[in-house]
Formats: structure tokens, sequence, C-alpha cells
């Protein structure tokens, strides 16, 4: 009886407006002013489309009516209504599992709308058989081809996994090559495990997550008294990963100078720490990652080219998201899965339509994205099963990367699209104003606020190394931190 809607309000007038207003629009509508009532009826008729309930009421309340059908009538959707319209009555009914939260007094318009989407919700619970049994036969995410943890039965990651399983037996230098958010530490760990080091320590390191002052102080350790604050003798990470694996990520964005330093380490396995006059041997491999073409920075002389090839050696490029779609079902299967226990909620699960919709969509961040996509549809989705209409807008608001270009030109062509359909939107709107001011006077606060605060996230706020990232001199910075009000 789907397009049945019950009530369960002990207020009379509740319940008569409500089944009015069900009724113009084409539901049946039946009332109870009681759960014992409702419960009853519940064991001798069939199970309405949606059930409104009050929360306020004598004997079984409105949260105890919650916890008991959520035992019998797990997938019907109940939609809770207070005269509390505070946070904790919000979150107290969708803790319970309700499908919706209606504060009193609502708008009957807004109830209708309320009606429809539970209806439409559970009408498609009775398509979720089918939708299971074909999305296990499809890509099941407990079936998935992995390897240590990483998911891929699309061709390109197959080839990721089969260089892995090639290299199990090597301890070469390999440099992983891709856009952000593909895995690449993930895959570096992988590499690590296959390998004849795996009884030794992994140690990961980000360049671009350390000011430039500071990385080698943490590639190499210092000693007592090397610099101020250096109060007691710190190994480095070439230490720490003596034997095993150390994984470089963003190796791009290496200072010069460490470079040096890294080329001698990996020629002659040894090292000074900073402040140190005696060196220290060790036996590491080194993988290496970093999204930008490193070829290019070495034609610009920002990357030692005898660095480059040292690196080099093995070579392994992990494709975008948009080049393993079929990859996306279990992908999501398993953040969702992985979400649901950080979150200790019940797992939830994606409609086929959802499937298909989250497919289609850019992924510009690719499996990173995916996986916070995943958290936020953990958190945020009514149901049990996620719907295309669940979906967070902003997945599809961002262009489809190129897939044949590198990974440099594919982010410098992203942004240029969104760079150029940004201004033929504001070129519309100047030209509608009755004296336009101009677009340039629009668009480069914009960009200069963003370069702004992408320098200072990169530089983790130390202003001096920002402003250096941005070319202006500190006092420029100061000055367009107050002028644009950014907080420091």
């Amino acid at each position: 009886m789907l397009k049945t809607i019950w009530i369960l309000d002990d207020d009379d007038s509740m319940r008569w407006v409500m089944q009015r207003a069900f009724a113009s629009v084409g539901y049946q509508a039946q009332a109870f002013d009681g759960a014992e009532s409702m419960l009853a009826a519940l064991q001798q008729q069939a199970a309405p489309g949606a059930l409104f309930c009050d929360v306020r009421m004598p004997g079984m309340d409105g949260m105890q009516v919650l916890a008991r059908l959520r035992e019998q009538q797990p997938d019907l959707p109940v939609v809770i209504m207070t005269a509390h319209s505070d946070l904790e009555s919000a979150v107290n009914a969708y803790q319970g599992g309700a499908f919706e939260y209606l504060p009193k007094p609502f708008d009957l318009d807004d109830a209708v709308k309320v009606a429809e989407r539970a209806i439409q919700h559970h009408e498609s619970q009775r398509a979720r058989e089918h939708d299971q049994t074909s999305q296990k036969k499809q890509n099941p995410s407990d079936q998935s081809v992995s390897l240590g943890g990483i998911i891929g039965e699309a061709p390109a990651m197959q080839d990721v996994f089969r260089a892995i399983g090639r290299l199990s037996r090597s301890s070469v230098s390999v440099l992983l090559t891709g856009a952000s958010g593909t895995g690449k530490e993930l895959v570096a760990s992988a590499l690590h495990r296959h390998s004849p080091r795996a009884d030794k320590p992994f140690i990961a390191l980000n360049m671009a997550a350390i000011p430039a002052d500071l990385i080698e102080s943490e590639l190499f350790g210092h000693e007592k008294g090397a610099f101020t604050g250096a109060d007691k003798r710190r190994a480095g990470r070439f230490e720490q990963a003596n034997g095993g694996t150390l994984f470089l990520d963003e190796i791009g964005d290496m200072p010069l100078a460490v470079q040096t330093r890294l080329l001698r380490v990996l020629a002659e396995g040894q090292f000074y720490p900073v402040g140190g006059h005696q060196p220290i041997t060790v036996d590491v491999r080194v993988i290496a990652a970093t999204h930008q073409a490193l070829e290019r920075l070495t034609e610009q002389g920002v990357f030692r080219e005898d660095l480059y090839h040292r690196l080099n050696v093995i070579r392994l490029r992990l494709p975008p998201l948009a080049e393993r779609r079929s990859d996306i079902p279990a992908l999501a299967n398993f953040f969702l899965q992985q979400a649901a226990d950080e979150l200790q909620v019940p797992v939830k699960r994606l409609s086929q339509a959802a499937i298909r919709q989250l497919q289609q969509a850019p992924w510009p961040g690719n499996v990173r994205q995916l996986q916070n996509s995943c958290r936020w549809l953990t958190v945020m989705a009514a149901g049990e099963f996620i719907e295309a209409s669940d979906l967070p807008g902003d997945l599809f608001t961002c262009p489809m990367p190129s897939p044949n270009a590198d990974e440099d030109s594919s982010d410098v062509g992203q942004w240029r699209l969104l760079l150029s359909q940004w201004l033929q939107q504001a070129s519309q709107r100047a030209l509608s104003e009755p004296a336009p001011q101009g677009i340039l006077k629009e668009l480069l606060p914009e960009i200069e606020q963003m370069a702004i605060n992408i320098a200072l996230q990169t530089t983790q706020g130390h202003k001096q190394e920002a402003a250096k990232l941005l070319g202006w001199g500190r006092n420029t910075l100061t000055r367009k931190l107050h002028e644009y009000n950014i907080s420091e």
C-alpha cells in the first residue's frame, strides 16, 4: 500500500488537516490517536508508504515508536513531527532512524513534499533486491580484484598490479606519476609490502607539506645544537627508514639544495646530519612520486637532471579515476563501508541510478574525492540506500579532464576551462548592467585571494614562505591580508 500514508498524533485537529492535505493530492490517509492502535493495525494490514509520527503522546511516545519500527519495519519511512525544533530533537530523530524531521508548526505543502519523497524512497526499496543482486554481479566490494587494499578491475589498474608483482623481488627505485588523489602513497606502500624489505620500516614524507627550510632536517636529521631550538639529536627520515623504504611524495617541490644532498645518498648510501661531522651509512629504497612533469622541471632548471635519471629507474603511471570508471562501484562500496566503520553507523548502499551518476561524474580529485564524497553521503543521505538525488550537486560542476593530456597540461587545461566559463558568465553580467565596471576589477581580486589562501595552506601558514611562493615581499603579503580581511 505504497500510496497510503498513516498519521499518528493525539491531536484531533492535526490528524484532520493532514488527512485532508494528503487526500487532496491523491494519497489515502489513515489516522491514529495512539501508538498501540497503530501498531495493532500494522499487524493486520499492509505497511503504508510512510508514517507521520508525533513525538509527545500519551503512553508510547514517538521516539519509542520509531525504535519499535526500526526492528519490525526497517524499510518504512518515518517522518517525526515535533513542536521542539531545537538541534537536539533533530539529531535524536535522525539518530533513531527517522526519514525526515518536521518541526511544528509546518506548512502543509511542506508535509506533502516530504510525503512524496518518502513514498518514492519506499518504492525504491521494492526494487532493491534486484539492484543488490545485479550490483553484486557487476562489482561487489567483497569480490573485487584488489592488492594490498587497492581496488581495481579496470585494465589500467591491472597494469599497476602487474608492475607491483614484477617488482616484488626487487629493491630498485620507482617513480610514481599521476594526478593528485590517484593513490600514489597506497601504491608505494604496496610496493614496500610486496618487496624483500617488507619487514622493515616504511616511512612517508610529503615535500609539499613541509616548509623549505625544514626539509633538510626532516630528511637527514640534526645534531644537538645544530640550530636554534635543536636541544637534542633527532634522527631524520633516511635514518628511520634504514633497511626499508622511504616514500618521497611531491618530489618536484624539493628545493635544489636538498636535491643535491639526496643525489649523494642515492649514489653513495651516506649522508651527514645537519650540524654533523660523521657520515651515517644507510640502506634505503627510495620511491618518489609527483603530479608534475619532471622533464619540464629539468628543462626549466628547477629539478636536477641527474637526480631525475637516478629516480626514474622504473616509472609507474597511476591512472586518473576517469580512466577507470568501471572501478567506481567497488571503490564506492569500499569507502561507504570504511566510513560506516569509522563513524560506527550502519553501512549505506548505492542504487543502480546512483552508481550510473557516479560513473558519469568528472572526478577531478580522483579516488580521494570519491572517498570524501562517500564520507559525506554516509552522514548526509537520508535513507539506507543512496539514490541519485542524494549525491552532492558539486560532483557535476567541474569539467572533465582530458584523458590524453599529461598531468600538468590536464590541470592547466582544467583551470583554463573553469576560468573561461567564469569570464563568459561575468561578461554576460557586465553587459546587462547599466554601467559596467569591468570584469577584470571583479576577477583579479578573486584570483589574488585564492592564490593567497593556497600559498598559506601550502606553507602551513609561514608568511615569509608564502610571500616567496607568490613572488611578493612579506610587506606586500601583509598588506593584502589586511586588504582582503584574510585571517592569519
